[in-house]
């Protein structure tokens, strides 16, 4: 064997070794923008905005890194520094966001901060990489093909992000994880080029994937610290799925429930807006047979809608397979709907509310639309004229149909838009025509002052209401004010909500950032 041959198995393990390490850091450079983005939205609301900002300013960071690079004077210790530096600002990126918004309640400032700092050393690990292959001589050294690894790790992390990352780590874990990745690449180059490493290195890299580990192995703790700040109450459930976070929380009789940190009921008052949204279109309707509920994981719309004898099935669509599992098994959560969705009469279908009625060819005799507010544009497409029109089709000869419309006082033009979009859907009885709408309101403490839409092919007209027995909130004169809207609250303006022009996610944030930003 020539003295040659070992030299060339060292260049072969490095060049496996760095290739290996692009692909490496690339997953978890996605996977920190992923954080940052999905942090971004959960605390400071539209989705659509937050992750356009978020990527924007890390692919601009990432630039800002990539021509740093060539003021590393050893590419391979610049490596090394970039990746355990990496493991720090990542690894931790997570448990300072939830921190500072519990304690300070401020975001922007520590995500942007942070994210900022992740890109520049993203940027910096490609060229770095790509100097150290040329400078050990790797055999037919081609750039694209590190480009080639690093695009495949992004393509594995954002397949895992949503569909094994979140769902078996959590937000939390899933940064302290990938920052113990970056921390395990320092490791095992400063073994594979550790006649170039230095003393420092070894012992910083020591300090921080010890403190990194040390920090995962206690983040079940650092979760439900950051968590108790961030709520009143006990915490009696906290869960990620696919879809969002679940957070449910108790103190002594009262439940809340928390969806992206974004409160969905207080048993307190879940009362008064569930009845409002249900029963005045119960009670309009000729018949109530066949009913279907879009949105209401939660089981409570399905609650109120059997409180009425004659209906024979309620077909509830909720995207999230976990919230319906919860609210049918848990003992406690059940408890709260009254098993209702254990009810024989009940068929369960987690899947897009938009695909459903464009798939199904049933026809119900009442629609109940409790979606999400619009606050991005994937939850402002449920509140279009396009798919006011779709579940018109779904609607049978006299049948009905209310939606949740947001606040009419807190963000005005958002409820109107809703109102108007719903008047100018398609209505299959009149072609042209467009629907006719009830607006109405009620006052829900824990929402503030809350309002609905009902709509209908023909005529609605808002006669007293003949209510089941057992209400705690609705009654006939009840009703009868619930039509009338004050003068800081009664019609405005507004665009109609289309795909094309998602009028209403911005009406809803500015007026939301009206009254709390």
């Amino acid at each position: 064997m020539s003295a040659a041959a070992p030299e060339r198995g060292g260049v072969r393990l490095r060049e496996a070794w760095l290739l290996a390490a692009t692909f490496l850091v690339a997953v978890s450079g996605l996977v920190y923008e992923l954080i940052a983005a999905t942090l971004s939205s959960y605390l400071l609301g539209d989705s659509v905005r937050q992750f356009s900002l978020v990527i924007g300013v890390f692919l601009s960071a990432m630039g800002l890194g990539a021509w740093l690079s060539r003021f590393a004077g050893q590419a391979m210790s610049g490596f090394i520094w970039a990746q355990i530096c990496l493991g720090a600002a990542g690894g931790f990126m997570a448990p300072a966001i939830f921190f500072s918004y519990a304690w300070m309640e401020s975001v922007s400032l520590p995500l942007y901060g942070l994210l900022v700092l992740v890109g520049v050393l993203s940027g910096m690990e490609i060229p770095l990489i790509a100097r150290v292959l040329k400078q050990i001589g790797a055999p037919e050294f081609r750039f694209e093909n590190v480009l080639s690894v690093d695009y495949a790790g992004a393509l594995a992390a954002s397949v895992a992000f949503p569909l094994l990352i979140i769902p078996q780590l959590g937000l939390m874990s899933a940064s302290l994880s990938f920052g113990a990745l970056n921390l395990a690449v320092a490791g095992l180059s400063l073994w594979v080029f550790r006649a170039e490493a230095s003393r420092a290195q070894f012992t910083v890299w020591a300090v921080v994937f010890a403190a990194t580990l040390t920090g995962l192995g206690q983040s079940e703790r650092l979760v439900s610290a950051a968590e108790a700040d961030l709520f009143e109450d006990d915490i009696i459930l906290s869960e990620a799925t696919p879809y969002q976070q679940i957070t449910v929380t108790r103190y002594r009789d009262r439940v809340r429930l928390f969806l992206d940190y974004s409160i969905q009921f207080d048993t307190l008052d879940e009362h008064r807006y569930h009845e409002s949204l249900v029963h005045p279109a119960m009670a309009l309707a000729p018949r109530r047979r066949q009913v279907l509920i879009l949105g209401g994981g939660d089981g409570m719309a399905v609650r109120e809608v059997l409180r009425w004898p004659e209906v024979e099935t309620v077909t509830l669509v909720d995207l999230d397979p976990r919230v319906t599992e919860l609210f049918r098994d848990h003992p406690q959560l059940s408890a709260l709907n009254g098993g209702a969705l254990g009810d024989s009469r009940v068929t369960v279908r987690n899947m897009d509310a938009w695909q459903f009625a464009e798939g199904s060819s049933q026809l119900f005799d009442v629609i109940i639309a409790d979606l999400p507010d619009p606050k991005n544009l994937a939850l402002s497409k449920l509140y279009t004229r396009q798919f006011y029109g779709v579940l018109a089709e779904r609607l049978s000869a006299h049948g009905i149909m209310v939606t949740q419309a947001g606040s009419p006082l807190f963000a005005r033009s958002a409820y109107w838009s809703v109102a108007g979009t719903l008047a100018a859907a398609r209505n299959p009885q009149a072609p042209g025509a467009g629907l006719r709408v009830l607006p109405y309101h009620a006052y829900v403490p824990s929402f503030g002052e809350w309002g609905f839409v009902m709509a209908a092919p023909q005529a609605l007209r808002p006669r007293d209401l003949a209510l089941p027995p057992g209400l705690k909130f609705l009654t006939p004169e009840v009703w009868r004010a619930a039509l009338v809207f004050g003068a800081d609250t009664g019609p405005v303006e507004a665009e109609i909500n289309t795909l094309q022009s998602h009028a209403l996610a911005g009406y809803y944030q500015d007026g939301w950032d009206q009254w709390f930003d």
